[in-house]
């Protein structure tokens, strides 16, 4: 288990766990927590050990959003209060969004308590958010004359659609478990003591008989072409991949398996293995 800049990350059984711990300040958010969340998912990222990532927080909340210690000038670009606001300035290598984004390894969010502002944010880019009975989520940016930030404008609608996000964002209110489950935003609400369980099993769903490689591949897909105006583009890249899997071990692997009668033992790596052309959005 390592511990750094208010994160605590261990793997367990192929899964790393990603813990957010400040819980003296609600897990509250800083740039620090932001930086070490990018490296420890792009870490898992290209670790052919780890199947997946939970990302969840310590104690009562998950994350109460942005640690504004610093008052009015916690947001002040121009002053040295915006320590937790740093998203935006920095590079690409060190953003938690195009970590996440980017991902080779299903993400889990598990939502363990409060999630509010960047809290509930930096679970957008995660492949399932699941919270816990009396989680309480809310994107409060207009309450704090600010925007959606962290890309979620983009990602917000994908997930629950244009008007349920319009009617979240733009009244800023904090919502509970049960709403954000009946509007799409989490996929299950649990008791509390069966969240981090749950997560595990959903974890396992990715990781048990699935080849890491077309793991990796089908991610990057659904994220990128889930949006085009038609199937054009999705054909493209679909057709080309499955013609440079077709003859390769992953595939005779899964294929023989299967008719074998018996768990496949895929070969491929996601850190190294993926067909030529990836990544063909740059």
């Amino acid at each position: 288990m390592m511990a750094q800049d208010g994160l605590t990350v261990s793997n367990e059984a192929g899964v790393m766990i990603i813990t957010l711990d400040r819980p003296e300040k609600l897990n509250a958010y800083t740039d620090a927590m932001g930086r070490a969340l990018a490296r420890a998912v792009r870490s898992a990222s290209e670790d052919d050990t780890i199947r997946a990532i939970i990302i969840t927080g310590a104690g009562r909340a998950f994350c109460a959003g942005a640690d504004v210690s610093a008052g009015a000038e916690s947001f002040d670009m121009a002053g040295e209060g915006a320590g937790n606001f740093g998203e935006e300035r920095r590079g690409k290598h060190d953003s938690f969004i195009h970590a996440l984004f980017e991902s080779k390894k299903p993400i889990i969010a598990a939502i363990n308590g409060p999630a509010v502002g960047v809290g509930i944010t930096l679970t957008l880019p995660c492949d399932v958010r699941i919270a816990a009975e009396g989680a309480r989520i809310g994107f409060v940016f207009a309450r704090r004359g600010l925007v959606p930030e962290a890309g979620s404008a983009w990602f917000l609608p994908r997930l629950v659609g244009l008007p349920q996000a319009l009617r979240w964002c733009l009244s800023g209110r904090v919502f509970d478990a049960a709403e954000a489950l009946a509007g799409g935003l989490v996929s299950e609400v649990v008791v509390p003591d069966q969240l981090l369980p749950r997560a595990r099993a959903i974890a396992a769903e990715f990781s048990d008989g699935t080849a890491p490689v077309a793991i990796a591949l089908a991610r990057a897909m659904l994220w990128r072409l889930g949006n085009t105006a038609g199937p054009v583009d999705a054909l493209a890249v679909d057709a080309a991949w499955n013609i440079a899997l077709g003859g390769g071990p992953d595939v005779k692997e899964g294929v023989a398996a299967f008719l074998e009668k018996r768990s496949p033992s895929f070969p491929g790596k996601a850190s190294a293995d993926l067909p030529p052309g990836v990544p063909w959005w740059e």
